[in-house]
């Protein structure tokens, strides 16, 4: 009976231990996901004021702090008889931080440059260029591999997560931007 009972469990936790990886994992991923959209939507926003993305957390972070979008009123050029031309008028400044995390309870900038689940381990980023048409296009990469934010679960079905996207040319974790090509999608997005 006791061998019963004993085989009974070990079917059923083998049964369980991938529902609670896979449980674990979304879990993270969806904080991580969070993280990598709130970095884009900053590089967006610097790159609109600075023409260039960056690589560096400190100025980014400074950026969403103390940068100033401008308020636009856009209305129809009242001598253009076509209806094409428009007249733009700032009408005033509204801070970075109040534009993309107004709405975000207990949101702390500071921790934009740490990855989930982790500790205190920053997100990797880069920032540069490639030629597209005879013109430099800036891009920018944010990554965080899947053994760093799925850390405490279990090594051997992280090892085997990331060698399902190594064996298929994916990066294994999760990025947001490209450095190979001019694109500001996450890689969760094409899943």
């Amino acid at each position: 009976v006791l061998i019963a009972i004993f085989l009974a469990y070990k079917v059923y936790d083998s049964i369980r231990q991938p529902v609670v990886f896979e449980n674990n994992k979304s879990e993270r991923e969806a904080k991580v996901v969070q993280n990598l959209k709130d970095i884009r939507s900053s590089q967006v926003l610097f790159k609109q004021n600075y023409n260039r993305y960056t690589a560096n957390f400190d100025s980014l972070i400074e950026f969403i702090r103390t940068g100033e979008l401008p308020i636009v009123n856009i209305v129809a050029d009242p001598n253009d008889t076509t209806f094409t031309k428009t007249i733009n008028d700032t009408v005033g400044y509204v801070k970075v931080a109040d534009s993309l995390f107004k709405n975000r309870t207990n949101f702390q900038v500071e921790n934009l440059r740490y990855i989930p689940y982790t500790d205190k381990q920053e997100f990797e980023i880069k920032a540069g260029y490639i030629v597209r048409g005879g013109m430099n296009v800036p891009v920018f990469e944010v990554k965080a591999p899947y053994k760093t934010y799925l850390n405490g679960l279990d090594p051997q079905r992280i090892r085997n997560t990331a060698a399902q996207q190594e064996a298929i040319n994916k990066y294994a974790g999760l990025k947001v931007g490209s450095m190979d090509e001019a694109s500001i999608d996450g890689n969760w997005e094409n899943l």
